[in-house]
């Protein structure tokens, strides 16, 4: 049994280092990224069915299936003002920025 246990462990190996990146890379960049103009007061914020972790003036969050502008409107009136949003990383567009603090 010890000896099937080790075959299988070996085999396993290079499927765990291919999914270890992934996941890491997955995890490092959330779906929803927000700088604040001012740091927020709480550590959690829910917006758009999101829950975001916000520290200092960055607040981060999982996917939902809301518009990016909703989630960034309900964002703003939950913390304060956002200086810059991204979605997967991009930034959102200055007009949609501008809407989503109006």
């Amino acid at each position: 049994m010890s000896r099937l246990f080790s075959s299988l462990l070996v085999a396993a190996l290079p499927l765990a280092a291919f999914a270890a990146p992934l996941t890491a890379q997955t995890a490092a960049t959330p779906y929803f990224s927000a700088e604040l103009a001012q740091p927020a007061t709480e550590e959690q914020a829910i917006a758009g069915g999101v829950v975001f972790t916000c520290e200092g003036t960055t607040c981060t969050g999982p996917r939902s299936g809301d518009r990016p502008l909703r989630v960034c409107s309900e964002l703003r009136r939950e913390v304060g003002q956002v200086a810059a949003f991204a979605v997967r990383g991009e930034p959102v567009a200055a007009d949609v920025l501008a809407r989503c603090n109006g």
